[in-house]
């Protein structure tokens, strides 16, 4: 098997064992930043592959995330933030990670190489058409990941591929390949150092624009999250009383006539009064706020249309 960079020695690392610890740290770092700034070519393909997670997760589909070791827990901590952070349910967004939940325990090397677990994961997952499937592998070639992507593609579900190694099998498969070509790390072959730092980069963009065409962001506040916890929940409130200008009192008032949900309790709070003209809103607008805010603006207004203003023009 040919070495991946990810695999070759750097150009630092020879004699970093004798070097003092300010210099060794200062390696460190500024390896962290060179791997951060390999994502700004990705752009475009990190673009595409929010496009494809967007579309399968408003048309009722699942975004799915597979990986195996560092890449594998990349996946896994963008996966889990999905539902508390932008509210989409855990079981539209299933983690296929090589070992299963005993492997977040102890780690075993042997179970990268098990492509029949992979296969069996994402039958059990259901991917199919109009589901997507992201993953991740620093050398594009984990034998658990390949198999997942290729089993994906044969039950008709879109493959987001993300990797740290040019034309490697991964990013030849997918339907979106996003390369973050890190190369060598300090330590050699350490992925979760310099790769695992540009894959995280790489995937809070696609999971935050993601997030933000299903219009669960509004002017960089979280309006679909699910709070669950006393700090969530004053979150919660503090979201309400800035989108709609009104008192922390009226936002709490606005949130329980909306069972906690920040998106109708800002509409109730900005004078929609209660929670089914603000539920009307939010269908009628695609369950994008800043849409139902300037409907709920314009009737309120009504000469505004008339002049042909567009209130609410600000929240889009």
């Amino acid at each position: 098997m040919a070495e991946a960079r990810t695999e070759a020695q750097h150009s630092l690392s020879v004699g970093l064992q004798d070097l003092p610890d300010a210099e060794v740290l200062l390696r460190l770092l500024a390896a962290q930043a060179s791997a951060a700034a390999t994502v700004e070519p990705a752009l475009g393909a990190i673009a595409h592959a929010a496009g494809i997670a967007t579309e399968a997760l408003n048309a009722g589909g699942k975004l799915a995330y597979a990986g195996a070791g560092s890449s594998g827990l990349m996946a896994l901590a963008d996966a889990l933030e999905l539902a508390g952070t932008y509210g989409i349910p855990p079981v539209r967004t299933p983690i296929l990670f090589s070992g299963g939940a005993a492997a977040l325990v102890e780690m075993r090397g042997m179970v990268e190489d098990n492509a029949e677990a992979a296969d069996a994961d994402v039958a059990a997952a259901g991917l199919g058409p109009g589901d997507a499937l992201i993953c991740v592998s620093a050398s594009g070639r984990t034998p658990y990941t390949l198999a997942a992507a290729h089993a994906a593609r044969t039950r008709g579900a879109a493959v987001i591929g993300i990797a740290n190694v040019a034309q490697s099998p991964l990013l030849e498969i997918a339907d979106v390949a996003v390369l973050l070509d890190t190369g060598p790390e300090l330590v050699a072959g350490s992925t979760r150092m310099g790769a695992g730092t540009a894959q995280k980069i790489a995937l809070n963009l696609i999971s935050t624009l993601t997030g933000l065409r299903l219009g669960h962001v509004h002017d960089g506040y979280m309006i679909n999250l699910l709070a669950d916890n006393a700090k969530l929940r004053d979150r919660a409130e503090r979201i309400v009383t800035a989108i709609a200008g009104e008192e922390a009192g009226d936002a709490r008032a606005a949130l329980a006539a909306a069972d906690g949900a920040v998106k109708p309790a800002v509409l109730i709070a900005a004078g929609a009064r209660a929670a089914a003209p603000a539920a009307s809103l939010l269908a009628k607008s695609g369950g994008q706020l800043g849409r139902a805010l300037a409907a709920l603006a314009a009737n309120e207004n009504p000469s505004a249309r008339s002049s042909g203003h567009q209130p609410g023009d600000s929240f889009e």
